[in-house]
């Protein structure tokens, strides 16, 4: 019997993309399966973002937001009465996807009919020594916990660079833009997961995006991922003490991150011999993800920045506890979402 033919649009919010936009849309052109549509929605951008995309001509269709939304949520709602695909592939203005990704992607939704969304794998390009540990984090995060998740039928979230999404479940408001959080890829997730779902995380299809490559712009991110993170748990609360497996999961994260997080700060007033212990671990469980990370990408260079990771997870740490007292003490929702500096193409890891 002959399987039914997809539509897929490629939906790219971009504010201000002007270094990485172009490198964007050409591999979501140079597809092995081409999309049927490709919408790039131009968040209020005031650099060269909206003159780059007109040299696209027809290849793409182009939104515009005269003034910026301020979040991206806003602006991939307003893609959505221009869809005309089956499936939404939902990426990023600095992320390339790879070649293959819209055909992997597309016959995980043709294999299985009940399939309502697909994870796809990030990887971090090379740039500098910060990226390179962003690139151990995605490695280990997706090989191994990402991996666990999906067994206990419960995927944490579904990457805002690289998620794939039945149309009807937007252009049918059963998922909808609350605009509350700013993380809206957790926030879908978590209300997918609520529904009980079928989520697939596909290891092959790959996407490609850029990292933050200094401290600054690091330390920003994370305070909205993590931030973010804290949002979703207080707003969706309920899923969780209602599913076994999600409890499982996020206590895993949250719970022993605290943990962790408030043992490396507070062991050094306590017992410095414990604190060096401590760190000592840290080390020897970054040594293990660098060695597996380098391995794994065939990237021997992550090897070299063992020695950072025990500082990052300090960095981690302190975002993370730091964020739950603004989110959840004190209920200072932040809902500015920060644009990281860009450093234009650079080669695949």
């Amino acid at each position: 019997m002959r399987k039914k033919k997809i539509k897929i649009t490629v939906l790219i919010p971009a504010h201000n993309e002007e270094k990485m936009i172009a490198a964007c849309v050409n591999s979501c052109l140079n597809q092995t399966r081409r999309a049927d549509q490709i919408i790039v929605i131009n968040d209020g951008s005031t650099d060269a973002t909206a003159q780059i995309l007109e040299r696209f001509g027809e290849k793409i269709e182009v939104i515009t937001a005269t003034t910026a939304t301020g979040n991206k949520s806003r602006a991939q709602e307003l893609s959505i009465p221009h869809v005309k695909g089956d499936l939404i592939v939902a990426t990023d203005g600095d992320t390339m996807l790879d070649r293959d990704f819209i055909r992997l992607v597309e016959k995980d939704f043709l294999d299985d009919p009940e399939l309502k969304v697909v994870a796809g794998y990030v990887q971090s390009t090379k740039n500098n020594i910060l990226t390179a540990l962003r690139e151990i984090d995605y490695t280990v995060g997706q090989d191994i916990l990402k991996l666990a998740q999906s067994h206990l039928y419960f995927l944490l979230v579904i990457p805002g660079c690289a998620g794939v999404f039945r149309a009807e479940l937007f252009k049918n408001k059963i998922i909808t833009f609350d605009h509350d959080t700013i993380t809206e890829d957790l926030d879908f997730t978590y209300k997918i997961n609520g529904f009980g779902m079928k989520i697939k995380f596909n290891p092959h299809a790959k996407v490609y995006t850029q990292d933050p490559p200094t401290i600054h712009s690091y330390i920003n991110q994370i305070r909205r991922w993590y931030g973010g993170g804290w949002q979703n748990l207080r707003k969706h609360f309920k899923i969780v003490i209602s599913r076994p497996s999600a409890a499982l999961v996020l206590t895993s994260i949250y719970v022993e991150g605290m943990v962790l997080g408030l043992t490396v700060f507070v062991s050094p007033f306590v017992n410095f011999k414990l604190f060096i212990i401590i760190f000592s671990l840290y080390f020897l469980n970054g040594f293990g993800a660098g060695l597996y990370s380098s391995i794994r990408k065939r990237r021997f260079d992550l090897l070299l920045v063992v020695p950072f990771i025990p500082f990052m997870i300090m960095i981690n740490s302190y975002v993370l506890m730091e964020q739950f007292v603004k989110e959840i003490i004190l209920r200072r929702t932040n809902m500015k979402w920060f644009h990281p500096k860009r450093l234009g193409l650079t080669p695949k890891s």
